[in-house]
């Protein structure tokens, strides 16, 4: 999904059905949030992250996880981190200069009269 498209569903965060992942096994939802981010997020709600690169979120739920590893949840909608950043603080800042910049894009094309990069017709 390109970072520009809205988030179509909240993820809720549920138990795991403990006949696919045992509860003895550390769990973590990798996936992206609406500005495009990835998020890594403890099924269990205790730790979580934002990146820049997903192997960067997936180094954080091992690293958070050792020394027995940890399983992989990939949503197929985009969630937002519910926790406290405990990944690259920099993204908190990077979000809304995004946000800014697609809305100046998008101004600048609307002034020009052209059609913005994945602006819908009607």
């Amino acid at each position: 999904m390109p970072a520009g498209d809205p988030a179509t569903a909240t993820l809720q965060f549920q138990a795991l059905d403990p006949d696919i992942v045992s509860e003895a096994i550390p769990a973590f939802f990798i996936g992206r949030n609406k500005d495009g981010f990835w998020v890594a997020r403890d099924a269990k709600g205790r730790i979580g992250g934002m990146f820049l690169f997903a192997n960067s979120a997936l180094a954080f739920a091992k690293e958070n996880s050792e020394p027995e590893g940890c399983a992989t949840i990939f949503p197929s909608h985009r969630f937002e981190l519910d926790l406290e950043n405990s990944g690259n603080p920099l993204v908190d800042y990077l979000g809304p200069l995004m946000r800014l910049a697609a809305f100046a894009r998008r101004r600048i094309a609307a002034l020009l009269g052209l059609r913005a990069p994945g602006a819908k017709e009607f």
